[in-house]
């Protein structure tokens, strides 16, 4: 697996500024040309380091509703059914889980049915107190700058290199720092489906 250079970083740059911007534009931009750009991105997406190529809508043209962030303190067994539930709610736009086992959310919600909206979102979770702040104005602007690209061991967690090892199970790429971390997950994967 041969690691990620600044070619390979500059094209993700700028496929996340526009997913629709040509090849050709990008190979203008990097210094290669059109097919060794399209090489590059097939061999990413292959890598899985591309998921899919998506469009960002700007939800506050086709969704009524006032925009409110909300921070919600959930019992611990109950953070992933709250989480399941809360990124089924068409109002919510973003949602984060932080470390401590808070769910966070940014949602539209019409103005006089925040709490109503609010409570019925968690029907089955005791214990949950949120805080809900208005918000004047959004934008979310994910960047490659500034960030070191490494990826990690499915297995041990440890950064891939370029003697790693990377495998698609079930239409999943996943990536290994050496070959008896791929063995043991593979053992353990296989274990975990022939017990389903």
């Amino acid at each position: 697996m041969r690691d990620l250079d600044e070619t390979d970083m500059e094209i993700l740059r700028l496929l996340g500024d526009d997913a629709r911007r040509p090849y050709s534009d990008i190979a203008e931009a990097v210094g290669l040309s059109g097919p060794a750009v399209s090489d590059r991105v097939e061999r990413l997406e292959q890598a899985g380091v591309i998921n899919r190529f998506t469009v960002d809508v700007d939800q506050s043209q086709l969704r009524a509703g006032i925009p409110v962030f909300v921070r919600a303190t959930v019992p611990a067994d109950d953070v992933g059914d709250c989480r399941a539930a809360i990124a089924d709610a068409d109002a919510v736009e973003h949602l984060f889980v932080t470390a401590d086992g808070e769910v966070w959310f940014y949602a539209r919600a019409q103005v006089r049915r925040v709490r109503e909206w609010l409570e019925g979102l968690l029907p089955d979770a005791d214990g949950v107190d949120y805080d809900v702040t208005l918000i004047d104005d959004a934008e979310w602007t994910p960047s490659l700058d500034g960030t070191q690209f490494a990826l990690t061991c499915a297995e041990c967690g440890n950064t891939v290199d370029s003697e790693g090892e990377s495998t698609r199970i079930d239409g999943d790429v996943y990536h290994f720092c050496c070959s008896s971390c791929q063995s043991r997950f593979e053992e353990r994967y296989d274990r975990l489906e022939e017990g389903v």
